[in-house]
């Protein structure tokens, strides 16, 4: 039978990305005492849990059923050493390291076989993130359970067939939110150059996004273009300028040349 949650999590890397996890875990009912937690400068947030009865930097933990790693990447050749022991052959290692390949992992923790690597997004933190994940051979079915269980934990989850897809996965929802925040920022210069107001213009930019992304939601059975349709008018104002945004060398195109920037540069920093 499989069980809902494993009996033990290491979880290596406690920043924004790795608390949103541990959060999430235990607000989807994790048991505290199931939670361990490495991290060298712990935030207050983080050190709080200790009294919901998570270990904050055990002395000496032992390998655990998962061994969650959200430390940054470029960190991974000096701490895998100290973390190594904790990865053994029943251990699921879930990463969320950006770049860091399966073949990356299995050569810096040399006993794990079942590994999952997994990209996330910053909504994570308010429950609202998207994350794709792909699984080495040997995970077994218990195990990706697990990894379902605890990536959706804080969000949507989708798993992958190619190891190689996540560099696109990157490129869209990884890096997305940061396309969002840029165009809500160039949404706001538009309304200044417009003669708005500063506070108000940015109010304004902000207002529609999230609004629109809301309406997104909340609608999901209709598709972005008919919501878009829904908004236009023949001849109007809306109309008017979508014939900019998705003329030639419009919208579209920007955002497929910017995705393949994004695409390339994670297939980059995987080696």
């Amino acid at each position: 039978m499989t069980k809902e949650w494993p009996a033990r999590i290491v979880l290596v890397g406690a920043g924004k990305m790795g608390g949103a996890l541990a959060l999430g875990w235990l607000n989807g009912g994790l048991h505290a005492s199931s939670l361990a937690i490495l991290e060298p400068n712990p935030s207050a947030e983080i050190t709080a849990l200790a009294a919901r009865g998570v270990a904050i930097n055990p002395s000496d933990p032992a390998p655990p059923d998962v061994l969650a790693l959200a430390i940054k990447p470029q960190s991974l050749e000096a701490v895998a050493h100290q973390i190594a022991p904790l990865a053994q052959e029943r251990t699921l290692v879930m990463s969320i390291l950006a770049g860091k390949t399966i073949a990356n992992l299995k050569a810096r923790l040399p006993e794990a076989k079942a590994l999952v690597r997994a990209m996330p997004n910053t909504p994570a933190a308010i429950g609202r993130g998207v994350t794709a994940a792909f699984a080495s051979p040997e995970t077994t079915a218990e195990q990706r359970h697990w990894s379902e269980r605890l990536l959706g934990a804080v969000g949507a989850f989708h798993w992958l067939d190619d190891e190689s897809a996540i560099n696109a996965v990157t490129a869209i929802s990884g890096s997305g939110p940061a396309y969002v925040f840029a165009l809500t920022e160039a949404l706001a210069a538009a309304a200044e150059r417009l003669g708005l107001p500063a506070e108000l213009a940015m109010s304004l930019a902000r207002g529609t996004v999230e609004g629109a992304g809301e309406l997104m939601r909340r609608e999901s059975g209709i598709s972005p273009a008919a919501l878009r349709r829904n908004v236009t008018s023949p001849s109007g104002t809306t109309a008017a300028a979508l014939e900019v945004l998705q003329g030639l060398g419009g919208l579209d195109e920007l955002m497929a040349r910017a995705a393949a920037a994004a695409c390339a540069r994670a297939a980059e920093m995987a080696g």
